[in-house]
């Protein structure tokens, strides 16, 4: 498979390794300083494309792999405001979208955990509900997109809430995210319950950026042939058959 990467950051460098790795090809590699370039990116000279860049670059990129019959992967969170005109534009082209704001198998993995956890755990209402994730100085959104995919996930589950808020604007009734801005950590994420008489975390730590790209490559190779706007749920349900 032929894979054109934008944005060659430190998710794009690791991506690049796996995906050779995996015996793939980079067809192209688009940064900032050659931006331009995105241009020459074709269905002839790429199969994928898989881009990690910012809020400002993503939509414009979604939209011109749409229209040159790509598919694209990207892990740029910050952008999910305008999921529905991208949505719109993927019918509009026949296109084909995977997004995450996480794309690591083990934080699937740690979401459905979350889900069963938070659903025994409504039922104890001595317990305060809350998340905390810490991520390097360098990140741009706060609280993360993996952040909120979490409370988005276990907020149908408890019942004192009604919606997640920063912890600095919350209320009762709403679910705390506390985050953190810490050098160099790639991800942690924390699940918390806690009472009077006792604090019980379930915690995912990303011990480098090796799960992320994995968990990219496998989404590319997953769209091949596809339609349409994919997650890690898709992915998900047809690694766990």
């Amino acid at each position: 498979m032929k894979i054109a990467i934008i944005g060659y950051g430190k998710m794009g460098k690791e991506i690049e390794l796996e995906a050779i790795q995996c015996g793939h090809q980079i067809s192209m590699i688009i940064d900032f300083n050659n931006s331009n370039n995105i241009e020459l990116i074709n269905k002839e000279n790429t199969d994928v494309v898989i881009e990690f860049t910012n809020p400002d670059s993503v939509t414009n990129n979604i939209i011109y792999c749409f229209k040159n019959n790509i598919p694209i992967i990207t892990g740029t969170t910050g952008w999910f405001s305008k999921l529905e005109e991208i949505s719109k534009a993927c019918t509009l082209n026949n296109g084909t979208l995977f997004y995450s704001p996480n794309f690591s198998i083990g934080v699937k993995l740690y979401f459905e955990t979350a889900t069963i956890t938070s659903n025994i755990f409504n039922n104890f209402p001595e317990f305060n509900v809350s998340i905390e994730e810490t991520h390097h100085t360098q990140k741009i959104d706060s609280p993360s997109g993996t952040a909120i995919a979490l409370a988005n996930n276990i907020l149908p589950n408890l019942s004192n809430f009604n919606c997640w808020k920063k912890s600095e604007e919350c209320d009762n009734n709403s679910l705390p995210i506390i985050s953190h801005r810490i050098n160099e950590t790639t991800g942690i994420h924390s699940l918390i319950f806690e009472s009077e008489s006792d604090r019980i975390e379930i915690n995912h730590i990303a011990k480098n950026r090796k799960g992320f790209a994995k968990g990219a490559i496998l989404a590319a190779e997953f769209v091949v042939d596809k339609k349409g706007i994919y997650t890690m749920s898709d992915l998900y349900k047809k690694i766990n058959k």
